[in-house]
């Protein structure tokens, strides 16, 4: 890419990044023409699709999952790594308000540009799950795919304005639940108080 091409690329994805973040992953792509400076057709030689844009603003945090995975394999134990992955993959996909609806149609279409990347990074989660459960640390009815699924599931309550101050634990709740002996440990700060404690606290309200 020419240096001059560069340049409007690159700028073109910081005012992607700044919209994306204030409008969500359904953010008008117009919007992001039009506060560029350019024109839509720019837009699009750039970003054919939306997909596309998506996966130039999440293509960092996609590599760092990757690799965070990675180095998880081979540093603590199986159980803490998984874990681990799992709150740093909540924390990608909260990023961009909205984007876990696009994740998991990715997974689904071949042609989606963000499709690689997202195979990518649950082949990376499945291998800790995998290592865990060879361990005998997580259940083994489970598997990457219902990973991905849950680990969405949990960036999605951390859009929801109601449930986002309880997003991390619930992060703990879902967790013990994939982890052989982590049914009564901290593993979210407050998962160790269990679902019955949070029900008899909201009926006292």
């Amino acid at each position: 890419m020419r240096a001059d091409a560069r340049k409007n690329y690159d700028h073109l994805l910081a005012v992607a990044r700044a919209v994306v973040t204030e409008q969500g992953a359904d953010a008008s792509l117009r919007d992001i023409a039009r506060k560029a400076g350019v024109g839509l057709g720019t837009l699009y030689r750039h970003f054919p699709t939306r997909e596309a844009l998506l996966e130039a603003l999440l293509r960092t945090g996609f590599d760092e999952l990757t690799a965070r995975a990675g180095d998880l394999e081979t540093s603590g134990s199986p159980e803490d790594a998984l874990v681990s992955w799992l709150r740093d993959f909540v924390a990608c996909a909260h990023t961009y308000r909205g984007v876990v609806a696009s994740m998991m149609a990715a997974i689904a279409d071949a042609q989606s540009a963000l499709h690689a990347s997202c195979v990518t990074m649950r082949a990376a989660g499945t291998r800790l799950l995998i290592r865990a459960q060879a361990e005998g640390m997580a259940r083994t009815d489970i598997d990457g795919t219902d990973l991905f699924a849950l680990a969405g599931a949990l960036a999605w309550l951390g859009d929801q304005p109601s449930l986002a101050p309880r997003a991390d634990h619930l992060v703990g709740v879902v967790a013990s639940a994939i982890l052989t002996d982590r049914a009564s440990s901290d593993v979210g700060g407050n998962a160790a108080r269990g679902p019955a404690a949070d029900i008899v606290e909201h009926a006292d309200r």
